[in-house]
């Protein structure tokens, strides 16, 4: 595996692949790798020729009043999955962004409720970042995983409605031994928080085996089990569209954002008929 710092260097590789035809994976991260991100980066071997994966703490997804400088970070470790798991370019780059770099990128609609309320500047952030990123690795096939559900179904709209020519594929979410979805976030919860912080799954799990409630109702049952300090929201949604939905009649998705502490944490379930 060959780490590369340098941009320029990164985009002449791309271009070479390109103008040889090859296929190209892509998983970009923020690092502090876990097996949620090993996962992904093992599917994607399987569907490409080279497999490049980033690692950049995007200062453009951050708010003022969220700490960047905070966000776990281990390069030497990381490094070291990402050749176990079968990258062949791991991309680190010091800074991605030039100095009069100006271009942000705008989805409309899909960002404006659940992550984009409590973060209005956070997926302009996720996008530019994403779009900027594609253009330097060139790939042919992207792979985010699910557990960012929202940051998902974004980032398929900005490449279906920019024309990149990219296939975006959705990576599972992958669970702990105890359920709670694996996030790099999960290091700041003390023990008593992480024992809380399982009824998170637990509500959208019940909400997706109960059948016979109403949307409403499975929605009542979801924020009457989550035992957090903020609930910042807790719904049945359009996959595509990110609308919530009342009538539980088609493959649909039930999201929720909570607090245990400082600490924020995302989870979702699939939910409806198969």
């Amino acid at each position: 595996m060959d780490i590369i710092h340098s941009v320029d260097t990164m985009h002449a590789l791309a271009l070479g692949w390109r103008a040889r035809g090859k296929k190209v994976g892509f998983v970009p991260t923020m690092g502090y790798l876990h097996r949620g991100h090993t996962t992904l980066i093992e599917l994607m071997r399987r569907r490409c020729e080279i497999l490049v994966v980033s690692i950049y703490v995007n200062p453009l997804q951050f708010a003022p009043t969220e700490d960047l400088t905070r966000y776990p970070r281990d390069p030497e470790g990381d490094a070291r999955k990402c050749e176990a798991a079968g990258a062949d370019i791991l991309f680190m780059p010091e800074n991605l962004y030039p100095p009069d770099f100006r271009t942000t990128v705008n989805i409309a609609h899909l960002t404006t409720r659940w992550e984009g309320a409590a973060r209005p500047t956070h997926f302009q952030g996720v996008a530019t970042v994403v779009c900027r990123l594609f253009g330097l690795v060139q790939p042919t096939v992207a792979m985010f995983g699910e557990k960012d559900f929202q940051q998902f179904t974004v980032l398929k709209s900005m490449a279906r409605d920019l024309a990149m020519g990219i296939e975006i594929v959705p990576g599972p979410l992958v669970r702990d031994h105890d359920g709670l979805a694996l996030s790099s976030r999960n290091v700041y919860l003390s023990p008593e928080q992480r024992q809380r912080a399982l009824s998170l799954h637990r509500a959208l799990f019940a909400m997706r085996d109960s059948p016979s409630r109403s949307g409403a109702e499975r929605v009542a049952l979801g924020r009457g089990m989550v035992d957090c300090d903020e609930l910042d929201y807790l719904q049945i949604v359009d996959p595509d569209t990110l609308d919530p939905v009342e009538v539980v009649d088609r493959p649909l998705r039930a999201i929720a954002t909570a607090r245990f502490g400082r600490t924020r944490l995302l989870d979702n379930v699939a939910l409806g008929p198969a």
